[in-house]
Formats: structure tokens, sequence, C-alpha cells
């Protein structure tokens, strides 16, 4: 990593300030899920969320190699085509960006500013990454596995390549695996083709794209992203707590049709399915509940099934609401077997893990 000067400064939006230029930038480079595409099981391609951190390098497959390094018996240097001919496994995932819901925080941390939509739930196919560790031979004292991608750039003032530290137990689970292919189909370059890793269950943080390098360290990793980004704090100053793994949340497919400035949906009276999906990435999804009145009065959706087959995609629900004339507040909210997404914000100034309950005004015509 490189110091490059004070450019980028992490800073916190003033009261009233609205979203800026540079804001809008990341924006428009990066795009959230259309709520109507919960709809899907499996989220096409173009409709899964992106975040791209830098650019997106130029990648030639039939080049591509991927390093395996740093505290093992054996480095190993594999292509592509070596990765392919080892036993592939499909595994559908959400992944959900470790900021979703930034821009609805107050103040607002200055970043990209997603609403609620960075989610996606993707049949992704790869190779189990434990094995080739075990090929390589961890040494017994290592304690973290740093995931290197070909993205490279500045943040906040650092020049860097995209790196990412994990527990070497996380790196060693079964479910870990080293992605070639989404959907059926070869990785799109946005979701970091040639190759990337999926780590069930943890924030997109984790899940490095266009990766190049994978290395065992003894001592735990102080890369920038690590250290600096992706961390609970509330001052400036504090060392705060590393975001990990994804906290309960349950969107709402947004019933009607909508205003096209201001997204408020219009419904006629009377019965109105309302439809939507939950998920958690630390425990199992327990509840959904459902509000049509702001949150002064809660009722319980359908929560379909849990699919032992899918441990870490989304769940689906169902309410049957009977609408009345009127402006209604839509509220939904998902409970784990560690706890319930909260009502009121819990605010941090990088603006991670905020899984506040989603609102939709609703207007119900006669």
């Amino acid at each position: 990593m490189t110091a490059t000067g004070n450019r980028g400064t992490a800073r916190v939006a003033q009261p009233g300030e609205g979203i800026g230029l540079d804001e809008l930038a990341l924006a428009t480079r990066n795009h959230g899920l259309p709520l109507e595409a919960l709809r899907y099981d499996v989220t096409p391609p173009g409709l899964h969320y992106v975040l791209t951190h830098f650019d997106i390098p130029a990648a030639d497959p039939a080049s591509w190699e991927l390093r395996i390094d740093g505290a093992v018996d054996r480095p190993l240097t594999l292509g592509l085509d070596e990765l392919m001919r080892r036993p592939a496994v499909t595994s559908r995932v959400l992944l959900e960006c470790a900021g979703n819901g930034r821009a609805r925080l107050e103040p607002r941390p200055v970043s990209q500013p997603w609403l609620l939509e960075a989610v996606g739930t993707a049949e992704w196919t790869g190779t189990p990454l434990a094995p080739l560790l075990r090929e390589a031979g961890v040494h017994p004292a290592s304690v973290d596995v740093v995931f290197t991608g070909a993205d490279h750039g500045v943040e906040r003032g650092v020049e860097q390549d995209y790196a990412r530290g994990l527990p070497l137990a996380e790196a060693l689970r079964p479910d870990a695996l080293l992605v070639w292919a989404m959907n059926g189909q070869p990785l799109p370059p946005q979701h970091g083709a040639p190759l990337r890793l999926v780590l069930p269950g943890w924030y997109g943080m984790a899940q490095v794209k266009w990766l190049t390098r994978i290395d065992v360290l003894t001592e735990p990793f102080t890369g920038y992203q690590n250290a600096t980004a992706y961390r609970l704090k509330v001052h400036a100053d504090d060392q705060g707590e590393p975001v990990t793994r994804i906290r309960p949340r349950a969107l709402l497919a947004p019933p009607g049709w909508p205003d096209f400035m201001t997204r408020e949906r219009f419904v006629r009276a009377g019965a109105a399915p309302l439809s939507g999906r939950a998920w958690s990435g630390r425990a199992a999804i327990t509840r959904v509940e459902v509000s049509t009145d702001g949150g002064r009065t809660w009722d319980d959706a359908v929560l379909a099934p849990a699919d032992p087959a899918h441990p870490f995609s989304w769940r689906a629900w169902t309410y049957d609401w009977t609408a009345a004339a009127g402006v209604h507040e839509l509220i939904v909210r998902a409970t784990d077997e560690q706890g319930t997404q909260p009502v009121e914000q819990e605010w941090n100034r990088q603006g991670m893990a905020n899984n506040l309950v989603q609102r939709v005004a609703v207007t119900v015509l006669t």
C-alpha cells in the first residue's frame, strides 16, 4: 500500500447536505437490485447488485493464474483451466453489500449511497478452496488467509490492490468456493471474471473478485480493507469492530405501481397480497413480521420453509393485506436465531451492516 495524500477523506455529511457528485459518480458505476426482482428465486446476473471498488480489470481467461503462497510448504500456481478440472460445486448463495442502507442513515456517511437494493442471490459454480490449501500445506502457526484481486486504485489516500484477509478457519470451511460461473454461465466481468471467492454468510467485501493471489499468514492481516475499512465504529479515532456476517433483513417487493420520481406506491382498495424475501448470514431466519400502519401494530407473515439444499439463500414470505383507502406506511422486519431487525437506526460512521427496517409509502385508491 502507498499513501497518496489526503484524497477522498472519510467524512460524514453535514445536516441537510444532499448527495454530492462524487457519490453520484459511484452510484452510476455501481447498481442495486430493482426490488421487483425479489420475485426471482435466483437473481438474473444483470439485476444482481454490483459494487466495484476501483476499475473492472481487463482479464484474459487463457492466461489468468492464481498463486497460493505465504506460510505454506508447497506454493501453487494454477491456471483457470487447471482449476476447472478440479471437483466442481454449485451453491445458491445470497450476497449483500456491507454498506447496504447507508444512504438512509442520518447523518449520512459519505460513500456509495446505497438505499436497500445492494443484494442478490445467484448460483455460483466453482471448486472448494479448502482442498487447495491442504495441498499447499498450511503451516500450523497460520492464522489468516489474504485474498488479492487484480483491481487496483486509491481509497482514502491509500494506493492498493483490493485485498481482504479472513481467519484461517473461515477459509477452510467446506463451502468456501473459488468461482468461475454464475447461474450456469461464465462469470460476467463485473462479477469478478474469470475467478472470484464466494464465502457464504459474509458481507460482500469478503467476496474478492478478479482473484489473483491467496497468501497464508502467521499473523493477522493489517491491510487497508481489514484494518481501516469495514469497521463498526462511531468516532473517527475508534478502532471499531470488524464487519463479518450478514445481519437479518427482510425486504418487501413494492406492491402496486410506482410514481416515477418519488417511487411512492399506489394500489386499489381490497385484497393486496404482499411478498418479499428474508435472509441472514449469521443464523437461521425464524420469523418475518409486517406492519401496515407505520409500526404501531405487527402481524406475522407466512415464511416459506427453510430449504436444506440452500442454507445461504434467501427465503420467500407472503402476507395477505386487505388495503383500505388512504395513505399507509408498510414496514417489514426479519428475526433470526440471534435477534430482530431494528426499527430505529443503529448509526456507525462508515454506514456498515445497517439492517434498519424498510419503509414503503402506499396510497390506496378507491
